[in-house]
């Protein structure tokens, strides 16, 4: 990894790179995209290494099950004022900088996690890790600016393949290792494998040109200015944020519907369909050439219309066998993977293209909305599954995705952009 060949035609890493207000890259190379998606994955990662090994940690440290349950919260609310907070400096730094400092912070972030020994000192490293693990946030963005403008859709997709393998694996791994290795093993690991990104961008990635001036209020007040001034922005928002209300709901409620009969599995079962999950993100390139040749909207429709039908399949599952109902639901958690993810490489597809100079605020902007959609469908889906059972986490995902789809189809969509 710590072999990335340069991506300038010079030959020179601390040369400024290509124009950010240009994005062409022709001397982006296969090794230093491998390295912006395996980074932007464990940088993601990180946020969802301490959820399956909540039970022994707390045994560990003598925490409640109340207080150790806020270490996953501590670490979404981080990430999420990283987002918010920390995000749109790559418009006005350089964003290599800006990837080296937060690899190096969370590196040891990680590692002090790994070695807390009561749950105050967990949940302060929990919010260090969420706000910068950030990082990925700042990758995605690079990706776009160094990409060709032809092969943007591509590149964003496989760095954003990274992304969500990030997320989907990062259970399975965490997991496997804390029963294997122990709970505090598996944030070493994670720390070692941050800071081997750390290394191989200090080499390999190039140096990018601010593309505003701006004050550090006014970069946050321009993120409102950049939602109001551009529709293709909120309606990407919106319906992105709809999407993953389904998703989130689905993902949150699982592991319990699976604990309660006719299933009885375990928290590993629940831990695999991020397998079947995986399977759907893997396509996300393919999202990204298509939108490529044929446009990004084209992409939304049928990721926002594959989401719905595939959450839509799961109401059938009522008149198949107990083995069959998770075949069932093994399919539509390839199908919706695929199609969330899809429309989120093609929304960022259209996001990069309204300002190339706002890339890292317009990407703030979108992902915040995708977040606040997660939070919600977490919020929703518990609910509906402790009063009404799974069918009512089952309408919620379809419902959400189908206002996506309305969103997206609306007349005037394709001309928003």
């Amino acid at each position: 990894m710590n072999t990335i060949p340069k991506t300038h035609t010079s030959g020179a890493v601390t040369a400024p790179a290509h124009s950010t207000t240009h994005g062409h890259a022709h001397g982006l190379s296969g090794s230093l995209i491998l390295l912006l998606a395996t980074g932007a994955g464990l940088a993601v990662a990180s946020l969802y290494y301490s959820q399956p090994m909540l039970g022994v940690l707390a045994d560990d440290i003598g925490a409640s099950e109340r207080a150790v349950g806020m270490v996953p919260m501590a670490t979404q609310l981080g990430y999420a004022l990283g987002i918010l907070l920390l995000a749109p400096l790559g418009d006005r730094y350089d964003r290599r900088r800006i990837i080296l400092i937060k690899a190096a912070i969370l590196t040891a972030a990680l590692l002090l996690a790994g070695a807390a020994s009561g749950v105050g000192a967990l949940l302060g490293a929990s919010l260090a890790i969420g706000l910068t693990a950030t990082l990925a946030q700042d990758i995605v963005p690079a990706a776009a600016t160094l990409a060709p403008e032809q092969h943007r859709g591509r590149i964003v997709g496989t760095v954003m393949t990274g992304l969500l393998l990030g997320i989907l694996l990062s259970r399975v791994v965490a997991g496997f290792v804390a029963e294997h290795f122990g709970w505090r093993a598996m944030f070493v690991a994670a720390s070692a494998s941050i800071a081997a990104i750390g290394v191989a961008a200090w080499r390999g990635l190039p140096r990018f040109h601010p593309t505003t001036h701006l004050s550090y209020g006014a970069l946050l007040g321009s993120l409102r200015t950049l939602f109001n001034k551009h529709g293709a922005l909120r309606r990407a928002a919106l319906a992105q944020g709809l999407l993953a209300i389904g998703f989130s709901a689905f993902w949150s409620t699982l592991a319990v519907m699976l604990h309660g009969a006719p299933f009885h599995l375990g928290s590993a079962a629940a831990g695999a369909f991020g397998l079947a999950g995986a399977a759907g993100a893997l396509a996300a390139p393919l999202a990204g050439r298509i939108a490529d040749r044929k446009g990004p909207e084209l992409v939304t429709r049928l990721g926002v219309g594959l989401a719905t039908l595939s959450f839509a399949a799961m109401a059938l599952s009522p008149w198949f066998s107990t083995q069959g109902q998770l075949v069932l639901l093994a399919l539509a958690a390839i199908g919706f993977d695929l199609g969330v993810q899809a429309t989120l490489v093609a929304h960022q597809s259209i996001v990069y293209g309204i300002e190339p100079g706002a890339r890292s605020r317009l990407n703030a902007v979108l992902f915040v909305g995708m977040f606040i959609g997660m939070a919600a469908g977490a919020a929703l889906g518990s609910l509906a599954l402790a009063q009404w059972g799974w069918i009512a986490v089952v309408a919620l995902a379809t419902v959400s995705s189908a206002l996506a789809l309305v969103v997206r189809m609306w007349p005037g969509a394709a001309k928003a952009h």
